[in-house]
């Protein structure tokens, strides 16, 4: 009986103190309890909500109203000068690129201008003997008529030519028979109606060319019978139409 009025004043204390704020630790035990019953209700924690919100950090206003840093930071000064500096250095590579394409292209341009016909002149004759071979495109293989005036243009002033006779009718520049020059290309007709040899104008009515089956590269005569009859007209490269 005894142990429950003990109970019961406990639990009235611990209700009263949630509601109404309680400043001190410890709950004060009420007279006329026994050594054991005060010693059990001091001991009691005693619940203090005004203390624990007293305790907690109220949010500073400043740091409500402040404005939130930016989620990207500032590129550093260092990254922006690495930055300027590829840039100069991305549009000085250009600049040697644009440099190195025009003193080619210059050197070439001399030398057409200059020197072309002499030199494609001089490398025709030093592929003089190599035997003829059909589709035939490098010395190793033997030429053809088409496959040997492109080589020597290819390979002696940097020109590219169509890859066959008819081709290379069409795409030159048509010169009358008394205005031909030194490199200049030369047409015939020598199956039926359609453009089916070629060879390279030299001077004085000769011309060299690599002629059929069985036979070499060789220097031959526009007067000679057969190639003045089947004669088709004289073409001029654009390459070196000017000069």
């Amino acid at each position: 009986m005894h142990l429950k009025r003990l109970t019961a004043l406990a639990l009235a204390s611990c209700c009263i103190a949630s509601v109404t704020p309680v400043m001190a630790d410890t709950v004060a035990a009420p007279q006329g309890l026994d050594q054991s019953a005060t010693l059990l209700l001091t001991d009691l924690p005693v619940f203090a909500p005004a203390n624990a919100l007293a305790q907690s950090a109220i949010p500073d206003i400043a740091s409500l109203t402040a404005p939130k840093a930016s989620l990207t930071a500032p590129k550093p000064a260092a990254a922006v000068a690495d930055t300027s500096s590829s840039d100069e250095e991305s549009l000085a590579d250009d600049e040697d690129d644009d440099s190195v394409v025009a003193a080619a292209s210059a050197k070439l341009a001399g030398h057409v201008d200059g020197h072309a016909r002499e030199a494609l002149l001089s490398f025709a004759m030093k592929l003089r003997d190599i035997r003829y071979h059909r589709g035939g495109r490098a010395p190793s293989t033997g030429f053809d008529c088409s496959g040997f005036v492109r080589y020597v243009f290819a390979h002696s002033i940097g020109l590219d030519l169509p890859t066959n006779s008819a081709s290379q009718f069409l795409a030159g520049l048509k010169v009358k028979r008394n205005e031909m020059k030194t490199g200049d290309l030369v047409f015939f007709r020598t199956r039926g109606k359609a453009i089916s040899h070629v060879g390279m104008y030299i001077a004085n009515g000769q011309f060299i060319h690599s002629p059929s089956a069985g036979k070499t590269v060789r220097v031959d005569s526009l007067n000679e019978a057969y190639w003045s009859k089947h004669f088709a007209g004289a073409k001029r490269p654009e390459g070196i139409a000017k000069i």
